[in-house]
């Protein structure tokens, strides 16, 4: 099972990107677990992923999120703006694959 965190601003705008994450997911037959937080609680969150996807919008604040994913050694990227923008749940899912080492 893979855990993949997205943090955006408020949670609200990634929930369409997980559902289709979570689809592209299913039709390949990949166990994931896969959640949406808001900025304020994304380190809270942090110890139960095995990955930590960013926003676009949040591109500006990837130095904090990187100091604080590192006491985890929790890999962490921004989403593509152009896939984040398509909701385009392949392009994300396996993104987060690459960067758990699957």
């Amino acid at each position: 099972m893979k855990n993949i965190l997205l943090a955006c601003s408020s949670g609200m705008s990634t929930s369409l990107l997980v559902t289709k994450m979570e689809e592209v997911a299913k039709e390949q037959g990949i166990e994931v677990n896969i959640w949406a937080v808001g900025q304020d609680k994304a380190q809270t969150e942090m110890e139960k992923a095995d990955v930590l996807l960013i926003g676009p919008q949040m591109r500006f604040m990837k130095k904090k999120f990187e100091k604080m994913a590192s006491e985890y050694n929790l890999p962490l990227d921004v989403i593509d703006p152009v896939a984040y923008g398509r909701v385009d749940g392949k392009a994300v899912l396996n993104k987060a694959l690459e960067l758990i080492g699957d």
